[in-house]
């Protein structure tokens, strides 16, 4: 049983394709990473790390990536296969500022890489996967209605992102016109738009294994609680069941009640947890 690293996007998604593609919706972030990378997406800050693990049977397990600035992320990790990440990980000489999974999984690498770094650990973000069973529109809907961004809101979206980043908590490292640009190349953000004025943003991922993922949603505190960000949750999910999607998913935060309660109402429901949880030098 052991890990294989490798800085080569084609020989990982040879080597995870069936493993991720065995449940798309779990695994739609790494699925993602893989989707953007062969699709000539922005290349992350760093040059990325890809790994696999083989279990006795010969057969892949679990699949990692890091893309910086983003944490590691780890697909299907057992408990106890994380202490071997971590020590494969840290021969190599990266660097990593937090770790994402499963519960078990992510606090078991966390412990792992502290023992060997000495690094502080803090929990970051708890979230949780939905997934979308049936549609449910708004009644009535807010004001006004969906359209596709285009080039020519690029500011506003770059303003957006950043401002939903800030929120977030997500790392200001993160190049959101590069971003923007890419998304808005297949599609993927949509905007709420009432008596002409841009209310809410709404994002969505390249399709992976069949599966979209919706992300992110974001509303000005000047038009929010009046509907907005459900609307174009719910018209950027029926673009994406427009586009063929076999499976729509999102995230929410543990710590945002209001969202959660406004996507179950959408149709989507609760799939599986995560955690991030981040380093910090000792």
């Amino acid at each position: 049983m052991t890990w294989r690293l490798t800085g080569s996007v084609e020989e990982y998604a040879a080597a995870v394709g069936e493993f991720l593609g065995s449940d798309p919706e779990r695994h739609t972030i790494s699925l993602t990473v893989v989707a953007n990378a062969l699709a000539g997406a922005p290349p992350p800050a760093e040059p990325a790390l890809y790994g696999w693990w083989t279990g006795a049977d010969g057969r892949v397990a679990s699949a990692v990536s890091h893309t910086p600035p983003y944490s590691l992320l780890l697909a299907g990790v057992p408990a106890d296969a994380a202490a071997a990440l971590a020590l494969a990980v840290q021969a190599t000489g990266r660097r990593l500022h937090g770790v994402n999974g499963s519960p078990a999984a992510a606090a078991a690498f966390a412990s792992a890489w502290q023992e060997r770094t000495g690094t502080s650990l803090r929990v970051a973000h708890e979230m949780r996967l939905h997934r979308l069973r049936e549609l449910v529109l708004p009644d009535p809907p807010p004001p006004g209605g969906g359209r596709l961004a285009s080039e020519s809101d690029l500011p506003l979206l770059v303003d957006w992102m950043t401002a939903f980043a800030s929120e977030a908590g997500v790392d200001a490292a993160l190049d959101q016109r590069a971003g923007a640009r890419d998304r808005l190349d297949y599609g993927g953000l949509s905007l709420w738009v009432s008596a002409d004025v841009p209310v809410a943003m709404a994002g969505r991922s390249r399709a992976a294994g069949g599966v979209v993922r919706i992300g992110p949603v974001y509303t000005p505190p000047a038009f929010r609680r009046r509907g907005f960000g459900a609307a174009i949750t719910a018209a950027s999910t029926q673009s994406a069941l427009d586009t063929g999607a076999a499976g729509v998913v999102l995230f929410t935060d543990l710590a945002n009640p209001t969202s959660n309660a406004v996507y179950r109402r959408l149709g989507y429901h609760p799939v599986d947890d995560r955690v991030e949880i981040a380093f910090t030098a000792a």
